[in-house]
């Protein structure tokens, strides 16, 4: 499938990826998560746009969706300008779910995020006191 993708967009001049991206979160969901943030790193998708990305709890109503709004041309070509929002559904998925609707490059992002959900387990695992 990989028709769902991650919220993103251009970095702006002297932004740093992780600003830029909770600005994007922020403009495309309508939610401002306060951190920690978690590295996940980068992909580069088939076109070559990279992509940065952060793991980050919270909670969030799928229903509560905000995004921003864009103007596009439609149908392409007819000279016709609609409005409309950048982000026209947003949902939580598991893990397994995720990597088969999620864009291709981005499915490295869930192994990324398997695997530090593995090593917080872990963390946490070894620093509870013996009973």
């Amino acid at each position: 499938m990989g028709a769902w993708t991650l919220p993103k967009g251009a970095i702006e001049a002297d932004e740093e990826p992780i600003e830029a991206a909770k600005r994007e979160f922020g403009e495309e969901i309508g939610m401002h998560p306060e951190g920690p943030y978690f590295p996940l790193g980068t992909v580069t998708q088939r076109a070559g746009k990279v992509v940065h990305a952060w793991a980050c709890e919270g909670e969030f109503d799928p229903n509560d969706l905000n995004s921003n709004l864009m103007k596009v041309i439609w149908p392409p070509n007819s000279g016709r300008w609609l409005t409309v929002p950048e982000i026209d559904e947003c949902r939580w998925f598991d893990l397994e779910t995720a990597a088969l609707k999620i864009n291709c490059a981005q499915a490295e992002f869930l192994v990324r995020l398997r695997q530090l959900l593995h090593t917080q387990k872990e963390q946490r695992r070894r620093s509870k006191p013996a009973t």
